[in-house]
């Protein structure tokens, strides 16, 4: 049987799917480039200072596939100081955006542990939950200390997309958003699928409850009517004969 919780979820994705409306959220250690990819999405731009996010909101609309999308975008902190709120970021996506520098291999380290957190609190299909890895900074070719080889087979062994950016030159920005916006409507309509099949098979189980009692109430009635007429069976088959034909 459909549970409620299933049949509520695929609504909210149906609702979602139909407007357009995704939240992402941008996740990595601090000074990786976060603030700046996001930045360079929506205004077009770079931003050569640093100054550490604690937690900044971006909306964008975009076309990915001949669709209107609506991004809200949530930008967090990276500082280890603020990792308290990292749950409830986990808890707020529909998808992520995890992002490590190129020319740092410690921000890289954390990847995993990042992936691990977000299926943690990923709700009742944690596994789906669309990843995409962003290596940022590939514009610093002469500072690398992480290979590309490296990030792709992290991506693969935890099954997220994987793109090399630069947000100096603005290399790959859109296209990771893009990605992301793809897998997030993938899954939704995987889960809708689901919900709708979980319906159709308790309307099938309904259904052929609802013959089996017909034909056990109309065999009683056969029943009573063979020891009263000696015909028998006569009231079963002309019960089936005007019984309508259910589809």
């Amino acid at each position: 049987m459909a549970s409620i919780s299933s049949i509520a979820a695929a609504t909210k994705q149906q609702r979602r799917t139909s407007i357009q409306d995704t939240k992402i959220v941008v996740m990595g250690e601090g000074g990786v480039g976060k603030s700046c990819i996001t930045i360079q999405l929506i205004s077009n731009s770079f931003d050569y200072d640093y100054d550490p996010t604690i937690e900044d909101s971006y909306r964008h609309q975009c076309h990915v596939d001949g669709e209107v999308a609506r991004l809200d975008i949530l930008d967090t902190a990276g500082q280890e100081e603020f990792s308290v709120m990292k749950d409830q970021y986990m808890r707020q996506g529909h998808g992520f955006v995890l992002v490590y520098s190129i020319t740092n291999r410690d921000s890289f380290r954390q990847i995993p542990r990042l992936i691990e957190q977000i299926r943690r609190n990923g709700g009742d299909t944690p596994v789906d939950l669309p990843i995409v890895l962003v290596a940022n900074k590939c514009d610093l070719e002469a500072n690398r200390v992480v290979t590309m080889i490296e990030g792709q087979a992290l991506a693969k062994r935890h099954g997220c997309d994987f793109y090399e950016s630069s947000a100096a030159l603005r290399i790959n920005i859109e296209q990771c958003f893009h990605q992301l916006v793809r897998r997030i409507r993938e899954r939704d309509r995987r889960i809708l699928a689901a919900a709708r099949a979980e319906l159709s098979k308790e309307k099938q189980s309904a259904l052929k409850r609802l013959i089996s009692r017909i034909f056990s109430r109309q065999q009683k009635n056969a029943v009573k009517s063979t020891k009263t007429t000696g015909r028998k069976n006569s009231s079963l088959e002309q019960a089936w004969r005007r019984a309508p034909i259910v589809q």
